[in-house]
C-alpha cells in the first residue's frame, strides 16, 4: 500500500508536458479543476475525461501508474459516494427500513466520484512531470504580486517544495521500518481495524524520530551554504515563457468555456 502513494513523485522526461512552464502548468490545473467543479452533465464529465486521458498519453507517464496512485484513497471515495448515494433526496428505486436509494443518488453518487478520480489523478499529472523545485520556482513567481502585501511567498513555495520533496522519502522510511519490525515478530496486516490500527503505533515513534533528524540535517545543510531566504536570491534557471505555454493556457481557456457551456 505504501509503495502505491506516488505523491511528490517525479518522472523525469523530454516530453511537451515535461517542457511546459510551471506557471503554465500550476494555471492549467486551476483552470481544469474549475472546469471540473462546474462539469454537470455526462457530456462535460466525458469531455473533462478525455482531457485528462489526452494530457496522460502526452506526457507519457502511463494511466497504470495514475490508477496505482488511486489505491490509498479508494476508501475516501467509496465513503463520498455512499453518502450521496444515501443521503441525495428524490424518487426512489429502494427503501428498506431507514434506507433509501433514488435516481437522483445514483446520479450524484456516479459524478462526485467521476469529480474526485479525475481531480486527484489531474493534479497527480501535474506533479509527475515537473520537479519540486520548478514547480516552486512557478507557485513563487505566480505569488509575487502578493510580497506588496508582506505574505512571505518565498518562505511558503519553499515549505511547500520541501513537503512534496520528502513524501516518498518518509514512505520508503515507513516501508523499512514496517519491514524491520516484520522481522521481528510484529504482525500488520491480521486483525479488524481497530487492532491493525494498533499495531501501527510502534512505527510513529521511529517514524517521527526519522523525520525530526532529516529535517535537523537539512536545517544544517541550509545554514551551511548561507541561506537566508529569499532577499537578494537569483535563479539558475530562470522561467521564460515559449510559443507552447500560449497555446496550451489558449486550449486550457477553451475547454473551460466548453465546461461552462456543456
Amino acid at each position: 500500500m505504501l509503495k502505491d502513494i506516488t505523491l511528490g513523485q517525479y518522472f523525469p522526461g523530454n516530453t511537451m508536458a515535461h517542457c511546459l512552464d510551471p506557471r503554465t502548468k500550476i494555471i492549467l490545473v486551476t483552470l481544469y479543476v474549475i472546469a471540473l467543479f462546474n462539469a454537470s452533465t455526462v457530456y462535460g464529465y466525458a469531455m473533462m475525461a478525455v482531457v485528462l486521458l489526452t494530457c496522460v498519453r502526452v506526457s507519457k507517464v502511463g494511466l497504470k501508474v495514475l490508477v496505482r496512485g488511486l489505491k490509498p484513497v479508494v476508501l475516501i471515495v467509496v465513503f463520498t459516494g455512499l453518502l450521496n448515494l444515501f443521503f441525495t433526496a428524490g424518487d426512489p428505486i429502494f427503501s428498506w427500513w431507514i434506507i433509501s436509494i433514488s435516481w437522483q443518488g445514483v446520479i450524484n453518487a456516479s459524478f462526485m466520484v467521476m469529480r474526485i478520480l479525475l481531480l486527484i489523478m489531474g493534479t497527480f499529472l501535474m506533479t509527475y512531470t515537473t520537479s519540486p523545485i520548478r514547480l516552486t520556482d512557478g507557485l513563487e513567481q505566480l505569488l509575487n504580486p502578493l510580497k506588496k502585501i508582506k505574505v512571505p511567498v518565498h518562505e511558503l513555495s519553499m515549505m511547500m517544495s520541501i513537503a512534496l520533496r520528502f513524501i516518498p522519502t518518509l514512505i520508503e522510511e515507513t516501508d523499512k521500518i514496517m519491514s524491520a519490525q516484520k522481522a521481528r515478530g510484529a504482525d500488520f496486516e491480521s486483525g479488524n481495524l481497530m487492532q491493525k490500527a494498533k499495531a501501527m503505533l510502534p512505527l510513529l515513534v521511529p517514524l517521527f524520530i526519522s523525520a525530526f533528524r532529516r529535517a535537523d540535517e537539512l536545517a544544517i545543510a541550509m545554514e551551511s551554504r548561507c541561506y537566508h531566504g529569499g532577499d537578494g536570491r537569483t535563479k539558475l534557471h530562470v522561467l521564460r515563457y515559449a510559443l507552447r505555454d500560449y497555446v496550451a493556457l489558449a486550449l486550457g481557456v477553451v475547454i473551460l468555456v466548453a465546461a461552462f457551456i456543456l
